[in-house]
């Protein structure tokens, strides 16, 4: 009389990984279930048996324990059989992919985007080249082949007729007047509400922000400015970002800067930088405006070193007031430009360039730094 086929003795290993399948469960049924199957032959269970529990042939449970008993836990793998033989030439494959990712609208259907039903029905009605696929093997298709459902993403290309010389005088002076040259920008609106944020906590348990219904403080708006040779970053909060508001920045510079010669500030083409009587007011002064072409913001310096001073004093916040707000930014900015990368270097220009003196918006407003150049 022939043994009863079981499974031979498991590993502590083997015997583990298979238990945290069973109770854990598994992406995959079949592991689950061949699981099942070796667990249950260990237990001593005859094929039968196993058989009746996992709701399967009993030459199945057979084959799974002699594969375990050859190969060990790869047998929870399955050996998929080939399938029946291949419908569509490597051509027709091509032609299909070439279809998926062109806009129907260029093949002349009425829609913006392919759906799978969409797609298989034109395929089938192609003129010189029909091909019958079903929706799943479509998508298996597609899978294979990489293209998947994105979201359309948008972009701008800068119109300006002046982009390149623009950005030719940005290059020049941030190569050759490093220390003379400063970015200017704003952000916002900055209102008073919770910021959602990061930050490390228990797994499960992220640290919770107080919802925020009435908001009656209105908004504020970040005026920075950014130091290209001393890599110090400054700013203040107002409540409006005009022309007026605007001004007050490369005074302020100017003000740091009061032995006369050039300074250049860089900064976008928003209107309020272009108004008359700042133009006028930095031709009388030495004020190079260096405006970034259209839509091409990000060659602004200052663009790299707002988004540290967003996520860690904006964003995970629940800050009570604009006042708190205000102080919270500035005592980034303190913390960011006394840890600076180049501190030595910048204090080596600074002692030799003079002490600080503190201008008259500095004063009011706690606004940019300056400093007498001897």
């Amino acid at each position: 009389m022939a043994e009863p086929v079981r499974v031979r003795r498991l590993t502590d290993q083997e015997g583990q990984k298979l238990q945290q399948i069973v109770r854990r469960g598994s992406t995959s049924s079949v592991r689950y279930r061949r699981a099942m199957m070796l667990l249950a032959s260990a237990g001593g269970n005859r094929v039968p048996v196993i058989a009746q529990l996992v709701q399967a042939d009993e030459d199945t449970v057979r084959d799974v324990s002699h594969r375990f008993n050859e190969i060990g836990l790869a047998c929870l793998d399955p050996r998929w059989a080939g399938g029946r033989p291949r419908q569509l030439s490597t051509d027709d494959e091509d032609f299909v992919i070439q279809t998926a990712t062109t806009r129907p609208t260029k093949l002349g259907q009425p829609f913006t985007r392919w759906s799978l039903r969409k797609l298989v029905a034109y395929l089938r009605k192609v003129h010189g080249h029909m091909i019958r696929i079903g929706r799943e093997a479509l998508r298996g298709l597609l899978a294979r082949r990489g293209v998947t459902f994105q979201r359309t993403k948008t972009w701008k290309e800068s119109p300006d007729p002046d982009r390149e010389a623009k950005l030719d005088r940005i290059e020049e002076v941030l190569d050759r007047f490093p220390d003379r040259v400063f970015a200017f920008d704003e952000f916002g609106p900055l209102g008073i509400r919770s910021t959602a944020g990061w930050g490390w906590a228990a797994q499960k348990h992220p640290d919770r922000l107080p919802a925020t219904y009435h908001r009656t403080h209105g908004v504020r708006y970040f005026h920075g400015c950014y130091s290209v040779g001393d890599d110090s970053l400054w700013g203040v909060n107002r409540r409006k970002k005009g022309a007026t508001d605007t001004l007050a920045a490369p005074k302020s510079i100017r003000a740091a800067r009061p032995d006369g010669a050039p300074i250049y500030v860089i900064l976008d083409n928003l209107s309020s930088h272009k108004g008359a009587d700042i133009r006028r007011w930095a031709g009388k002064n030495k004020v190079e405006l260096c405006f970034t072409p259209t839509y091409a913001s990000w060659a602004n310096p200052i663009e790299a070193h707002f988004g540290p001073l967003r996520r860690f004093t904006i964003a995970n916040s629940h800050h009570s007031n604009h006042a708190v707000q205000t102080r919270a930014l500035h005592a980034y900015l303190r913390w960011r430009n006394a840890n600076a990368r180049n501190a030595p270097a910048s204090a080596a220009r600074k002692a030799s360039a003079g002490a600080y003196v503190p201008s008259r918006p500095q004063r009011e407003h706690t606004s940019y730094p300056v400093r007498n150049s001897s």
